[in-house]
């Protein structure tokens, strides 16, 4: 018993006066010496850090065409097998409801094998390939067989990886391209950020080389531009239904509205570029 009496009276001391950092501030070990306080030793530190300000399963639980609204502005972010990290601003969406829409995937509320991942929660990615070599990604929203194509990005960081991806899928000696070239078009944006059929039915709350983050400069309902889908002809009503949105006056999207954007300047003033 006396021994183990000294034993506590030690550790006492050493609680009391003591050199060891408090738990709280166990996180400052991993600060730099010019005061940057982002994690350096472990990429498991890093990770949660990031996770902290991405998008979570909140904001995808929401209605096709306010999700595919509410996506303009945000950020998404692929990290590269070799640790790149490219991110891209949306500036391009289009809405597809399921069930009657008659120019979705899962219209009549048929499931198939292919299209699954539109009846998975949302937030969920469904990649499919056209043409038999290019791919489209969209997000699952709420509603069964709903979900929302990215039509076009707004380069943001890792250009050059973007510019790498995107000519080793182009045949023959080709340009350089230009910045509002690399992403602005659905599958142009999956080959510069290395989407394919792999990508089917992730995460994007959960999966660590794809994820959304919150854009700074988010646009008000006057900056939108609401206008008819690309590439759904003989759809009949469904051709004409204004489920594409787009970033008004920004360079990087897909196709503009000539004829949409004119009578909304005719409306008065926008603040998004």
């Amino acid at each position: 018993m006396p021994r183990k009496r000294k034993l506590l009276a030690q550790l006492s001391a050493l609680q009391s006066n003591s050199s060891i950092p408090p738990f709280d501030a166990l996180e400052n070990l991993n600060t730099t010496p010019d005061g940057d306080s982002s994690p350096k030793s472990s990429k498991y530190f890093a990770r949660e850090k990031k996770k902290s300000s991405q998008l979570e399963a909140d904001f995808f639980n929401q209605p096709c065409i306010s999700l595919a609204k509410s996506f303009l502005g945000q950020i998404l972010v692929r990290r590269l097998p070799d640790g790149r990290e490219l991110w891209g601003r949306i500036v391009e969406t289009e809405a597809y409801l399921g069930g009657e829409d008659e120019a979705s995937h899962s219209k009549g509320g048929k499931q198939t094998q292919r299209n699954a991942a539109m009846f998975m929660k949302p937030g969920t990615l469904y990649v499919y390939q056209i043409y038999g070599i290019y791919f489209c990604v969209n997000v699952s929203s709420q509603g069964e067989g709903a979900a929302v194509l990215l039509r076009s990005l707004e380069p943001l960081q890792g250009l050059d990886a973007m510019r790498e991806l995107r000519s080793a899928s182009r045949k023959g000696p080709a340009k350089p391209l230009k910045d509002w070239q690399l992403c602005n078009g659905p599958s142009k944006l999956c080959q510069a950020f290395g989407i394919d059929k792999a990508f089917d039915q992730r995460d994007l709350t959960q999966d660590a080389a794809i994820w959304m983050v919150p854009g700074h400069e988010l646009p008000g309902e006057q900056d939108v531009v609401a206008t008819t889908r690309i590439g759904v002809g003989n759809r009949g009503e469904w051709s004409q239904k204004p489920l594409r949105f787009y970033l008004r006056g920004n360079k990087f999207v897909s196709v503009i509205d000539k004829k949409m954007e004119r009578e909304m300047a005719a409306m008065g003033p926008f603040s998004c570029s």
